[in-house]
């Protein structure tokens, strides 16, 4: 027997039961991940975490606690996460920028 993969088990429901310091702590880890994975030239861990990193993303949109103010930042991080690996020129910085803002939720979530 084989496990399911942790997307469908955070789907089917544990994912709405953590805070949005939890939710958007564990979307870093795989921000931070995909980031590594990039500038590191590992196509194949890059594409990996790109693709957990967005789904998390999607599955924090869709939880509806997060209506109004709170989605439309979890859905503004996704953008520029986004931004960082498919816009031409990205803005100096983005990644650094991205790491410091996902670790604030994972400090805020360790409290």
């Amino acid at each position: 027997m084989t496990a399911a993969p942790v997307q469908e088990t955070l789907a089917d429901g544990r994912w709405r039961t953590l805070t949005i310091h939890e939710q958007m702590g564990n979307i870093g880890s795989e921000v931070e991940r995909a980031i590594r994975a990039h500038q590191a030239g590992r196509q194949d861990r890059f594409d990996r975490a790109l693709d957990r990193a967005l789904e998390l993303f999607d599955l924090t949109a869709a939880d509806d606690r997060w209506r109004g103010p709170r989605r439309r930042e979890i859905l503004r991080a996704r953008e520029e996460f986004c931004r960082l690996f498919f816009d031409p020129d990205p803005p100096a910085g983005s990644a650094d920028g991205l790491k410091r803002y996902f670790l604030a939720f994972a400090t805020a979530a360790r409290r």
